[in-house]
């Protein structure tokens, strides 16, 4: 069984599109950056404190843990605290290009295998490069009000009314969602080939 270790509507949703069988066990894990990390190390530590905290609780299973951020110049964004910390980021994004980072973890065993002995940890992170229109502060008020930036990293949501001032992508679209659906399907079935053609 796949355990995803989000509560991410995005995530379920993206899974559920691409066919991928799985239930959900959210975990709580403080996000900060340690000193010094750089971004695609700090995605992809996440994703493993994050999958390896419900592999604890659900041994037998195979555990998909998620982080993604957004990097702009030297500063890592992720879900703004309020209604500010949101307008600060937008502004930041405004009129340049930004990378969106998603660090994936896969852990379980080795199917077939008894022993945690045995098991795999698989860490990996994908990158988009995304380039955003000027904002206006109307837009920026206007967006910031409808809610829809507070629980996504950089404080917006590509595929909702963000959309309009993308104005290109280079990489994975997906990764941009919340997960890079292609790598987690090559990761499956790297290591649960008995299951992940289902």
């Amino acid at each position: 069984m796949l355990v995803l270790a989000s509560a991410s509507p995005r995530r379920h949703q993206l899974l559920r599109n691409a066919g991928i069988p799985f239930v959900v066990q959210p975990t709580e894990i403080p996000e900060v950056p340690e000193d010094g990390e750089a971004p695609g190390a700090f995605a992809e530590r996440m994703a493993r404190e994050k999958a390896l905290a419900v592999c604890r609780l659900r041994p037998d299973d195979v555990v998909l843990g998620a982080d993604t951020i957004v990097v702009v110049g030297a500063e890592i964004l992720g879900k703004p605290r309020d209604d500010a910390d949101a307008a600060r980021m937008l502004r930041l994004l405004s009129g340049r290009s930004h990378q969106v980072t998603t660090g994936v973890c896969l852990v379980g065993r080795e199917p077939g295998s008894e022993s945690r002995k045995t098991g795999f940890e698989d860490v990996r992170s994908e990158t988009t490069l995304v380039t955003m229109a000027a904002l206006s502060d109307d837009e920026i008020r206007s967006y910031v009000s409808s809610v829809e930036p507070m629980d996504k990293a950089g404080a917006y949501a590509i595929q909702g009314r963000a959309s309009r001032w993308i104005s290109r992508i280079e990489g994975d679209y997906f990764n941009v969602v919340g997960l890079p659906v292609s790598l987690v399907y090559t990761m499956l079935r790297e290591h649960c080939v008995d299951w992940a053609d289902r």
